[in-house]
């Protein structure tokens, strides 16, 4: 009988080619759609579970709020997570890595020169019992004991001695520290919310006091026994704060957690589970830019209404087809077919159908994921889509889909009446079909509704490339790894601006345009430091060359001057946000205070200058106050360049460097750049997006071409008798395009609001934001109908000027 089944299938598919070929392909595209979906959601969804103690590691995250100044960051204070482990029995083990030091460049050398190598991490010895990376070489249970001890990943062992058998061996970095290889580990999988290729002590970075309780500077993790609630061990994380935190304050600024509560202020710290940091984490001090989680229900959406579009395509054209089919199940009920049988025909050839397009599917998955993992940044590779649970998975899609798609139609056309069908009465055309009309309207919807979302995306992306930030970063080379020079970068910054192609050099320890990480201090508006004078800001080392290299503008006052000025090096600069927050009616006759000295006598720092607010962090937030002042600091330096060949100024710089570091890489990015990396994630979200924008229009487009054939077909005769009567072609194809053209039309009006509700949730995840312009909602529903219109034209105008006496005689 199954066997049966199928001949009758296959023998009405290849019946009606075209239509076949038609559903094939607009299924094929959808199930590629959904399944480059399932591999990008999946790949997000799997990061740091490669841990054997994934779902028990938890990181303990900073949530303070002081003198109506937020901080939220990825820190803790170092003696935290050792304490936790001494208190409580469920916390097992823990391990801090250092925050401001990790992960940075490395300079290595080899042979006779200098290497710049990446990701260096100073971590606790306890590192690698907390995350099971896999070792190579080494005991990670000893790896980091010992002083001036380095663990390597597999990648630098064989970049260094091609071999991965390298314990015992030695590596010569830029402070002339002589590291003992101890261990060669498994690279850091590309799933991981930080990735470290080179690990050394934490001591071995560390200093002074490791009982500060009030100085966030490192990212620690803790491991807990199995079955531990985290409710429970969040009030013992409480607990701590509200006893030893609370002490630090009171001995330093006089107020306890209690007393911050009380002012309407808080210190907290809270779990964040290791398996949530790529989704749901992106607080300041982060390793690496995370994920986000919005984007995954955005996307797991899309692939749910892609597929939809899929199966409408199907149902609209199994149903519309019901003339040809609807003799065939009279006669096959007067021979005695029962509804069950035909519903099981019908339900064999939509899976033969669906079974044919997900072989489609794969293939066109397989050309197209090159240009996807272009497009979202990924690594997916097309052996997951062949994996047997992948397969599993295909095979479940097959027969869900399959029914989906096939159930209407198949009680629809098993629901014919032999009787009426036999003498003609079943109904047929276009107009006759409320739900499909219905369905159209659906397919456009949700394509309209994927344009203004590209467009918005790409507006909101152009905005940021093109407002207002407070520097100018156009035309200035950043210069990296300078804080490994010494002295001698002093001397290069001087000769550079000798340089006719230079218009100003500057090092400092930030630049507004790498996005995080800024050195967060307290400073208090009086001389007696208490928890109501203190306010918590962005604090910038620079030197007398900052603004003007960056092009800021300075509101109030004057930029540092200590050639003329010698007090300047007791000077500040402070944005307009700080002027707000400490509520300055005139700034230039202000003073801040801070002890940099620990000597117990904080000192007055007097505002020079005023500078206009500059974005030094993503545009997702607001800008906060900044304090800036004069340090002999060196970790980056900015060179801003004159008009004209920039690459042969970058080669007379590169010369200058060589000259004065033989030895030593010269490495570069410009700032516009820099910033520009600060919205991958954006930018590729919009990639997406209009990616997935097209498979939907294109599959509504095939299904509408389907339609639009199939009615013409049903139209044959009335057409002919329009023609021999004197119609125009430009008339038979307004005749034939009108209804579906209305269809579009009212998708466009339900589409709209939608889109503008969702879009407008997007666009408040920015502090800076543009608006929804109407012009947006415009062009996306002129593009569906123009769409639309190419795609009903292409198979009237072949109706219209098809030869009337020709179609009048076959009918």
């Amino acid at each position: 009988m199954i066997k049966n089944y199928l001949k009758v299938a296959l023998r009405n598919l290849w019946k009606s080619r075209g239509f076949t070929a038609i559903n094939i392909t607009g299924l094929a595209v959808g199930l590629c759609g959904c399944l480059l979906i399932v591999l990008y959601v999946r790949d997000e969804l799997s990061y740091d579970k490669h841990y054997t103690y994934a779902d028990r590691i938890y990181r303990l995250d900073a949530d303070i709020y002081f003198n109506n100044t937020l901080f939220n960051s990825a820190t803790s204070p170092k003696p935290m997570a050792p304490q936790l482990v001494k208190d409580y029995p469920q916390v097992v083990q823990m391990t801090r890595i250092s925050y401001f030091n990790s992960p940075t460049d490395i300079m290595i050398k080899k042979g006779n020169s200098w290497v710049q190598d990446h990701h260096l991490a100073f971590a606790d010895s306890t590192f690698f019992k907390v995350f099971t990376l896999p070792m190579i070489a080494g005991d990670p249970n000893t790896a980091l004991d010992e002083p001036h001890s380095i663990v390597i990943d597999e990648s630098a062992a064989r970049r260094y001695f091609n071999s991965t058998d390298v314990v015992g061996k030695t590596l010569e970095l830029e402070d002339r520290t002589i590291c003992k290889i101890t261990g060669v580990m498994r690279d850091m999988p590309r799933q991981s919310s930080f990735h470290f290729s080179f690990i050394r002590p934490l001591h071995d970075s560390w200093s002074g006091d490791d009982q500060q309780w009030i100085n966030n500077s490192a990212q620690s993790y803790i491991l807990v026994r199995p079955g531990t609630d985290r409710g429970s061990l969040q009030k013992d994380v409480d607990a701590t704060t509200d006893n030893y935190v609370s002490r630090a304050l009171e001995a330093q600024l006089h107020i306890t957690t209690q007393g911050m509560k009380q002012q309407g202020g808080h210190i907290r710290y809270h779990l964040m589970p290791l398996t949530d940091i790529h989704l749901h984490s992106n607080k300041s001090y982060e390793f690496e830019a995370n994920g986000n989680s919005s984007y995954i229900y955005v996307f797991s959406f899309i692939a749910v209404l892609i597929l939809i579009i899929a199966c409408v395509n199907f149902m609209n054209l199994s149903t519309a087809r019901s003339a040809n089919r609807a003799k065939e199940v009279g006669i096959r009920k007067v021979a005695g077919s029962t509804r069950e049988n035909l519903i099981f025909q019908f339900l064999t050839e939509s899976m033969l159908l669906t079974f044919l397009s997900m072989l489609l599917a794969l293939g066109f998955a397989v050309l197209v994921l090159p240009m996807f993992n272009t497009l979202s940044g990924k690594e997916l590779h097309t052996t997951i889509l062949f994996s047997p649970r992948f397969i599993a998975l295909l095979a479940a899609l097959v027969i869900i889909v399959g029914c989906l798609a096939g159930s209407y139609p198949a009680f629809y056309l098993s629901s014919f009446q032999p009787i009426k069908v036999l003498k003609g009465a079943t109904s047929t055309g276009f107009k006759n079909s409320w739900l499909r009309s219905s369905l159209v309207v659906f397919q456009f919807f949700i394509s309209i509704a994927l344009i203004v979302g590209t467009l918005v995306i790409y507006r909101q992306l152009n905005y940021i490339r093109n407002r207002e930030i407070g520097f100018d970063r156009d035309q200035v080379l950043v210069i990296h790894n300078t804080g490994s020079i010494g002295d001698g970068i002093n001397t290069f910054r001087n000769e550079l601006q000798q340089l006719s192609g230079v218009a100003g050099a500057t090092l400092a320890s930030d630049l507004p345009t790498q996005g995080s990480g800024y050195n967060q201090t307290g400073w208090s508006r009086t001389a007696s430091i208490d928890a109501k004078s203190v306010v918590v800001v962005t604090d910038l080392e620079i030197d007398e060359n900052y603004v003007p290299t960056l092009g800021m503008k300075v509101q109030k006052g004057r930029n540092f001057d200590p050639k003329h000025f010698g007090t300047d090096s007791l000077g500040v600069l402070v944005n307009e946000a700080t002027v707000r927050l400490l509520g300055w009616k005139d700034p230039l006759t202000e003073n801040l205070y801070n002890n940099f000295d620990n000597d117990g006598k904080p000192r007055p720092y007097h505002v020079v200058g005023v500078l206009r607010n500059f974005n030094y962090n993503s545009m997702h937030e607001k800008v906060g106050p900044v304090v800036l002042r004069l340090a002999d600091r060196r970790q980056t330096m900015a060179v801003r360049l004159t008009p004209g060949d920039m690459y042969a100024k970058v080669g007379q710089i590169e010369s200058k460097w060589k000259a004065l570091f033989p030895g030593m890489p010269f490495s570069y990015t410009f700032m516009d750049n820099d910033f520009d990396k600060l919205y991958h994630a954006e930018a590729r979200t919009g990639s997406v997006f209009i990616t997935f924008a097209v498979f939907a229009i294109l599959i509504a487009c095939l299904g509408l071409f389907g339609l639009v054939t199939y009615a013409a077909e049903q139209r044959t005769r009335e057409i002919g008798i329009r023609k021999v009567l004197g119609a125009s072609t430009s008339g038979l194809m307004s005749l034939l395009s009108k209804d579906f053209l209305k269809l579009v039309l009212i998708a466009s009006l339900i589409a709209f609001p939608v889109a503008w509700w969702a879009m407008n949730k997007w666009l408040e995840s920015f502090a800076y934001r543009t608006g929804i312009s109407w012009w947006i909602f415009l062009a996306a529903g002129l593009t569906a109908i123009g769409i639309a219109l190419v795609t009903v034209s292409i198979q009237t105008l072949r109706a219209a000027v098809a030869n009337p006496v020709k179609n009048l005689r076959s009918e």
